[in-house]
């Protein structure tokens, strides 16, 4: 009697351990990754995407008839007119997509009752801004330069190369989605006169994707506890 006693005593000595030392490994994830990133966020950013290439193939193939010429090497033949308002469309696609990303992380801390302003949010804003004005600066210099057939390419291998980078902070499953960026704008590349349809694929396909998988595997069942 006394050994079973004993042996029972020791078992929940045992699990009670192993409980400390999961509640003290999640604190250390918490503390270390920036796990508050909405799904939901992915799915928006997508839909904003889409819409902007949606309008953009307007704007270039249908209201002006330039097909392919946008992304042609041949500088003479681009429709000069095109750029500001590719640009414009390019920022607004942009702006929304940030505020729409900001609102679902914000919701995120305050249902998992995170900061969203720690250390681990630091490291991830750090290693996705370098990459980004990296980019950011190298797509400038391509349109002043004319070579207006690479910078869609190159805004999906450097926006990969930030998702890849940051992913160290966050969700591990960033790292897949910088991975299939990285490739599409490598791809993109090879077919300069669809790079408008790669990037439709890369930042809209692929981001409502991503997102979807997200929510459901993190988001889905805590937002119906929650009431979301």
């Amino acid at each position: 009697m006394l050994l079973k006693v004993l042996y029972t005593h020791n078992m929940d000595d045992k699990q009670k351990h192993l409980q400390d030392l999961s509640e003290i490994r999640s604190i250390m994830e918490r503390s270390s990754s920036f796990i508050s990133l909405s799904g939901l966020s992915g799915i928006f950013s997508g839909i904003i995407a889409l819409g902007g290439a949606a309008f953009a193939y307007w704007k270039i193939y249908i209201q002006h008839n330039s097909y392919q010429q946008i992304y042609a090497a041949e500088y003479a033949n681009l429709n000069m007119e095109l750029i500001p308002i590719l640009l414009a469309d390019a920022a607004i696609v942009l702006a929304l997509a940030l505020a729409f990303g900001f609102f679902f992380t914000y919701r995120n801390t305050q249902r998992k009752g995170l900061d969203i302003w720690d250390n681990s949010a630091k490291n991830v804003l750090e290693n996705l801004l370098i990459p980004l004005a990296t980019g950011g600066i190298f797509c400038a210099i391509l349109l002043w330069k004319g070579y207006f057939f690479i910078i869609a390419p190159a805004t999906l291998i450097f926006y990969g190369l930030a998702l890849l980078n940051a992913s160290k902070y966050t969700l591990h499953d960033i790292r897949y989605l910088g991975l299939s960026e990285i490739a599409i704008g490598l791809i993109s590349t090879v077919f300069p006169g669809y790079s408008l349809s790669f990037w439709a694929l890369g930042f809209g396909v692929l981001h409502i994707i991503y997102g979807t998988v997200m929510y459901f595997k993190y988001e889905m069942e805590s937002n119906k506890q929650a009431g979301f």
